[in-house]
């Protein structure tokens, strides 16, 4: 299994130049939507658009049978040790101990997702390591609403809380066992620190292609928009994914409502990419499980540059 610093080393000019990009050139979330509204004001400029995003939505096609077909070969060992060492490097990582209030994914093995039971096994329990009990998190998972690509993210506060729905993914119940509505994060007095998420495929700079649903893109926007209007910090967003899920920067084809990433955990280590994550992470002396301190000093330096 490559080490951390392999990785680090392979991919750290790419991360200098997606990094440097990414300060300099991507425009505000909210001038995005503000363009996007301008656009759906016009039939005739909606339809412009539509004409030209097809070729990008037949590259996410194209992409996406592509990385099914490579994780369908995965050999089911190296997927079974990748889920343990990704989980592992988000358990131990003091960015993650440190968080009070998170969304993350329920995996499901027939999606082939990147494991996270571990994960969730463990934050909905206090646990005590080297005599110091960590703080109970708060944790909210999805619950699909419809197939509008309408999703909620409800607290749970035990792993019986979840059941199969009709696609036999687990979700959680709409009420807890006394009858009583869940809370939903997005009526929640108090902000989620970091998104856990699922994808198809991620690179370097950040891009993340999804399954084609939307629910993710849809409800990060809208958890954006609360957060901005509560004048919280945003949250971080971090995907986990397996290795043969990384791809070469260029390769994923994004449209303007596509969400980036700020961080990937991997099997090889976690990969810092917007400038939110190089902020959060501790980037003192005890630096992430994982994490190659000579990156961390590298991407301040851009940033410092730009």
């Amino acid at each position: 299994m490559t080490h951390p610093r392999t990785l680090a080393s392979s991919v750290a000019s790419r991360s200098l130049s997606s990094l440097a990009r990414l300060l300099i050139l991507r425009p505000p979330t909210g001038a995005l939507r503000a363009a996007a509204r301008t656009k759906m004001s016009d039939p005739s400029s909606e339809n412009q658009e539509r004409d030209q995003l097809e070729p990008i939505f037949k590259q996410k096609k194209i992409l996406r049978t592509r990385v099914r077909r490579a994780l369908k070969s995965m050999d089911p060992l190296q997927r079974s040790q990748e889920d343990e060492t990704i989980q592992s490097l988000v358990l131990d990582a003091p960015w993650f101990k440190s968080i009070q209030r998170l969304c993350a994914y329920i995996s499901c093995s027939a999606l082939r997702e990147v494991d996270t039971s571990k994960i969730l096994s463990q934050v909905l329990q206090n646990s005590a390591k080297d005599g110091h009990i960590q703080m109970k998190k708060k944790l909210y998972v999805p619950r699909v609403v419809d197939k509008n690509s309408h999703m909620r993210m409800l607290n749970i506060s035990s792993v019986s809380d979840m059941i199969a729905n009709s696609m036999d993914i687990l979700e959680p119940a709409a009420l807890d066992a006394d009858g009583n509505e869940r809370e939903d994060v997005m009526q929640a007095d108090d902000p989620v620190d970091l998104f856990l998420l699922p994808g198809l495929a991620f690179d370097v700079s950040g891009r993340r292609l999804g399954r084609g649903g939307g629910y993710y893109d849809t409800f990060l926007r809208n958890y954006q928009e609360l957060a901005h209007a509560r004048n919280w910090k945003q949250p971080l967003l971090v995907a986990l994914s397996y290795s043969p899920q990384i791809m070469d920067e260029g390769v994923i084809p994004v449209t303007p409502d596509d969400l980036s990433v700020d961080a990937l955990v991997s099997p090889s280590g976690v990969i810092p990419i917007s400038p939110a994550a190089l902020d959060r992470f501790d980037m003192g002396s005890d630096t992430p499980s994982g994490f190659s301190a000579n990156l961390v000093w590298d991407l301040q330096r851009v940033m410092s540059i730009a």
